[in-house]
């Protein structure tokens, strides 16, 4: 009997991603993997997955996923508002986000619309039974490798679980949601920060820039005053890290993501602080950014408070109800005997 997610309504931009796929930029891949990898991880936790498990990323709004297996555990972390259908033609009901939430066969998982963010993630306990490509299911469009035939998800597009059913346990959702940080964006300057003027490097550190609508999961341009550079925009090509900001002729600065090239010929005035690459791919068209520099030493500080607060947030998950309150099934089995809750005395 199948055991799959079936796609009865495609999203916008629906793909499978984990964390990346790492080792191989030398030979020209790109790493690919999850715009926001704590909210991926969250997910992965919810379900009782290892972190590198891949989910499904999802680009302003969601897919309806009929569930094609005796059960299903799903996690969906990020701002949505998801429903779950008794049927595909039946009336939603709403459930919360930032928690796992278990489906039978028949059911369908309504994931809506992502508000006031560009990503969010639904896990699957066990994963997706899908081959991987360099060690990575992450889909790397632009390439059509990884995830699901090398793109996004379409209306028929029948999605292999690695397990038949959900194992047996308890619901859980975030203690509360995971803060990402406010405030600027913080870069480390370099590596090509002497191609710039000073006045070039004050503008960049000084000056508000808008997400422009030619943002993707390759990167972001930002509208703003331009920066002057001092010995021209060309470089001799070099490796792009995640987070690299270029700033080709015409001034702008451009935010090199997870879907970027490998290799580069424009200057890098810096580069984002890994603690803050989950913030831009959260990033909408229209809002507006500024760019805070930090030493290096800084920018490690911060990454690691970021992955102590992460253990901790999955550390202090909280029991979950399933939708409508009690679980009656579950109550019956473990609380009552004859008909009376019973309740020990001290």
């Amino acid at each position: 009997m199948t055991t799959a997610l079936t796609v009865v309504r495609a999203g916008l931009f629906d793909t499978l991603q984990d964390l990346g796929r790492l080792g191989f930029m030398a030979l020209g891949m790109p790493t690919a993997g999850a715009m926001d990898r704590v909210a991926l991880t969250l997910a992965n936790a919810l379900c009782g997955n290892p972190p590198n498990t891949a989910g499904l990323e999802i680009g302003v709004m969601g897919p309806d996923l009929l569930v094609e297996a005796d059960s299903v555990r799903v996690a969906l972390v990020g701002p949505l508002a998801p429903a779950i259908l008794e049927a595909p033609d039946a009336p939603p009901t709403l459930v919360d986000s930032d928690r796992s939430h278990l489906l039978k066969r028949g059911q369908v998982l309504r994931v809506g619309m992502v508000e006031g963010s560009s990503t969010a993630y639904v896990a699957v306990a066990g994963g997706f039974d899908l081959p991987r490509f360099m060690g990575s299911l992450s889909t790397y469009a632009r390439a059509g490798v990884g995830g699901f035939d090398g793109r996004k998800l379409a209306a028929g597009d029948v999605l292999p679980l690695a397990l038949a059913q959900a194992p047996v346990r308890d619901e859980r959702k975030l203690g509360q949601p995971f803060d990402y940080g406010s405030g600027p964006i913080r870069v480390v300057w370099g590596p090509q920060d002497d191609y710039f003027s000073d006045k070039g490097r004050r503008t960049f550190a000084g000056s508000d820039y808008r997400v422009s609508k030619e943002a993707d999961r390759m990167g972001i341009r930002f509208e703003g005053p331009t920066i002057e550079h001092s010995k021209g925009a060309d470089i001799i090509s070099d490796g792009i890290g995640p987070g690299a900001i270029q700033v080709p002729g015409a001034g702008l600065p451009i935010v090199l993501l997870a879907d970027r090239q490998t290799v580069g010929g424009y200057s890098k005035i810096a580069t984002v602080a890994s603690a803050d690459l989950p913030r831009l791919g959260r990033l909408l068209p229209g809002q507006v950014v500024r760019f805070q520099p930090v030493a290096v030493a800084e920018a490690e500080t911060l990454r690691r408070d970021q992955e102590t607060r992460l253990l901790r947030a999955i550390a202090d998950f909280k029991p979950a109800r399933p939708p409508g309150g009690i679980d009656l099934a579950q109550l019956y089995e473990a609380n009552l005997i004859d008909g009376v809750v019973y309740q020990p005395v001290p």
